[in-house]
Formats: structure tokens, sequence, C-alpha cells
């Protein structure tokens, strides 16, 4: 994707974790304003986003590798539903208590450009613990961890294209972009097709959280109408009566309408 042209952008060094938010948010309304001001339609997150500190290097400044798709296959994972098991998706009966926080079921349908479903996707979820924590020795923020929640979990899915997860609400987390820098509460997701060429990183958000118009990730994603696709929808025809909260949220692989992928891994 070509990027559009950007005024000199802040230091990725050291420093730059010292500026404000108010800094920051600045950098993003300006850049949105220029967004809508050019006419252009940008789905995907931009490489190159100066309010996120670190995006410039998180992308390939060299030419693509061409791999040879015939041996890109010898090395390629073949998922079968032998390889999944159904369990693999309650994230919270994965240890001998039940984890702490709201517990929520995440469900939706991945399809392709023209609507129609993907079966058998292997769909992975990673995230935070209720707390804004995650299993991880480089997160050492002090947030508690949970002895009875890993935060990861898989499923394929059905022959309608759909998948479903029963898990714990993250909580928000800070990270280093900048002073006072919070990360809106969201779920990572992977998708994988039948090669290791085949594979979409993306993140999904909850409704109504306050922290959006903050986070230098999120807004990455210039056009509102992209970043929309990535805010789950409650549903209460999910939600279980005394038992959990529920969630919507479909994901689209190709076309117009394409889920936008996570700018870590937008390379």
């Amino acid at each position: 994707m070509t990027q559009p042209a950007t005024s000199a952008r802040p230091a990725a060094g050291p420093d730059a974790a010292a500026s404000s938010q108010a800094e920051v948010s600045a950098e993003i309304e300006a850049m949105s304003a220029a967004y809508e001001e050019s006419g252009a339609e940008e789905t995907q997150p931009r490489l190159d986003y100066p309010p996120y500190r670190s995006s410039i290097l998180r992308y390939p400044t060299k030419a693509a590798y061409q791999a040879d798709p015939e041996q890109v296959e010898l090395f390629a994972p073949v998922f079968g539903r032998r390889d999944v098991g159904a369990l693999e998706a309650d994230l919270t009966i994965q240890h001998q208590g039940a984890p702490i926080g709201e517990r929520m079921v995440v469900t939706g349908r991945v399809l392709d450009g023209a609507g129609r479903p993907v079966r058998g996707q292997l769909v992975e979820i990673w995230q935070a613990n209720a707390a804004g924590r995650y299993i991880h020795q480089r997160d050492q923020h002090p947030a508690p961890l949970d002895p009875c929640f890993t935060g990861m979990g898989r499923t394929l899915t059905d022959d309608d294209g759909g998948y479903r997860f029963t898990t714990i609400k993250p909580g928000p987390y800070p990270w280093k972009n900048h002073r006072n820098a919070w990360r809106p509460a969201h779920i990572h997701f992977s998708l994988f097709g039948t090669d290791f060429s085949q594979r979409m990183i993306t993140q999904m958000y909850f409704p109504g959280d306050p922290l959006f118009a903050l986070d230098a990730i999120y807004q990455s994603v210039v056009d509102r109408r992209a970043r929309d696709r990535l805010v789950a929808t409650y549903d209460h025809e999910v939600s279980q009566h005394e038992w959990c909260t529920g969630y919507r949220w479909d994901i689209v692989l190709t076309g117009g309408h394409r889920t936008p992928i996570d700018p870590e891994h937008a390379g």
C-alpha cells in the first residue's frame, strides 16, 4: 500500500515516550483532518503513522523476498478437526479454578469478500486478563496476574463460517507510546489458512470505549468506517441468563469491507 506523504515524524527512540497525550491527540486530529480533506480511501492501517511512535520499526523497509510457492507448501501447516480440541475455545476452563472478571461469549462468522462462509478456518485468540495483564515475560506493569487465566484459545470455523469463544473481558493496559498512554480493551485474532502465507492478524475492540480517540494504534486506521469494523456489537441473544454477556463480530477476509489488520503486522 502506498503511503501518503507525512510531515517529519517524532523520534522513535527513548524520548518518544515523553510526549504528552495532548501532543499525540493533536497529531491524530491533524492526520484525520488531512485524510478527510484528501478524499482518498484507506481501509487498512498506515504503515508509517507518526502518532504511533514505533510504527516506523514495525514494517519492512526492503523489497519483499519472492518465495517459491511449492517450497512453502512443504513446510505449511495443514489443519484438520483432529488438530484442534473442542474445549480449546473456552478460556475459562483451562485451570482448576474460575478466572476473575466479566465472563463473556464472543462469536461471529468468517466470510470472504462475497459474503460466503470460510469453512475450516483456524481462529486463534490471545488477550490480557481482566486487570489488563498478559502472561508474558515482557509485561511487567503493576497489575495482578490471574493464576486461573492464560488468555489463549483456538477453534475451527464450522460449515457456516462460524466461530465461538468463551472468555473474560480484558482490561485496558498502559503502553510506552507516550506518557499516560492506555490501550483500549481488545482481543487479538489470528486466522490461518492452509499455509504460512495465508495468515491474517487483527484486533477486536468493545463498543463505547472512551480510549478509542486517544489510542494511536486504533487511530492508525484513518478511515472511520474501517475502524468501526474492528468494534464488536453487544448481542443480548448471545448473552446467557446469569452466566455471561455476549458479543458478535464478523471477520471479512477480502473485498471492500475487509477487516483491518493489526498495525503491528501490517507489513
